[in-house]
């Protein structure tokens, strides 16, 4: 049998300079940002912005690119430097006694910490929870947002209709769909950041 999927592990589009994320936005944020190769107005730079690598995920947190304000999915390729940079100055966003020394440590560190890491369970094609496997959401906030607009974009490309194509194909051929996902790959972390962010071995 081959080896069970790590419980906390990124895994994502990724090549030797960057890393692919999703983010679920309506019309009036996308197009903008489409037309512009990065998020510009009305898109809020004072408020956290969470990214994702995982495709299912963000199908999952989108209902397909159908929820309310979230009928745009678009798929972003950001910088590893970047990736890696938000990933050393995060925080997890919910005290866990195994990672942290004390509930007060990690209430000072999520006070100066940018970024917020949250593991939720990651899904099925069919969008049913897997139990055992965590997938990884980066919360940008404050200068790691700045970075993130001006500096970590290389290219914003809209994934919205392989969101639908994919959606209708679990009903009639989920083989089809499966074949259709992404390939996302477990991502190489040093293994500073691999403790910072609680990845697994460190869980």
């Amino acid at each position: 049998m081959p080896p069970a999927t790590p419980h906390r592990q990124i895994r994502a589009a990724y090549d030797d300079e960057t890393i692919t994320v999703y983010q679920a936005y309506p019309d009036e944020i996308a197009d903008p940002a489409l037309r512009a190769g990065t998020f510009v107005a009305p898109f809020n730079m004072s408020r956290m912005t969470w990214i994702k690598p995982s495709f299912l995920w963000m199908a999952y947190r989108s209902g397909w690119a159908t929820k309310p304000n979230q009928t745009r999915v678009l798929r972003i390729t950001i910088t590893r430097e970047g990736f890696e940079w938000a990933l050393t100055h995060s925080c997890l966003s919910h005290y866990d006694r195994k990672h942290h020394p004390s509930e007060a440590a990690w209430r000072q560190a999520l006070r100066h910490s940018p970024v917020r890491i949250q593991w939720d369970p990651e899904q099925t094609l069919h969008l049913k929870a897997q139990p055992t496997t965590r997938s990884i959401q980066i919360g940008l906030s404050a200068e790691a947002v700045l970075l993130y607009v001006n500096n970590w974009i290389t290219t914003i490309e809209d994934a919205t209709p392989q969101m639908h194509t994919i959606h209708a194909l679990t009903k009639t051929s989920p083989p089809e769909a499966e074949h259709l996902l992404p390939t996302e790959r477990p991502y190489p972390l040093p293994t500073p950041i691999a403790e910072q962010i609680a990845a697994t071995p460190f869980d």
